[in-house]
């Protein structure tokens, strides 16, 4: 999980994060302890984003201005294995695996 998202969180709720299981357990917890969920953390749980999976870092070069991008973790496919979309500050998205852009 990138610590990024958990900015703002005590270590106790920093632990009950981390047990949950799915998103509609952090939803609960979420609504249990009182806090909201910024924007950039609600899109990673309704997308299945880094809250639900362990998922590497994975950064690639744009192919447009070629700065690096990193992805952001959106399922699973069999033959590609982890799938992260990427999508650069100068508006060039794509959807790729660790080793090869789809």
């Amino acid at each position: 999980m990138k610590k990024e998202l958990l900015k703002g969180l005590t270590e106790e709720q920093i632990k009950k994060v981390s047990a949950c299981k799915n998103t509609d357990e952090l939803l609960a917890l979420a609504k249990e302890e009182g806090f909201s969920l910024t924007d950039e953390q609600l899109e990673a749980v309704n997308g299945g984003g880094c809250l639900s999976t362990n998922a590497p870092d994975v950064s690639k070069t744009c192919k447009k201005c070629g700065r690096l991008v990193e992805g952001r973790y959106i399922g699973r496919k069999s033959y590609y294995g982890l799938i992260y979309e990427f999508a650069c500050e100068c508006g060039y998205t794509w959807k790729g695996s660790k080793n090869e852009d789809l």
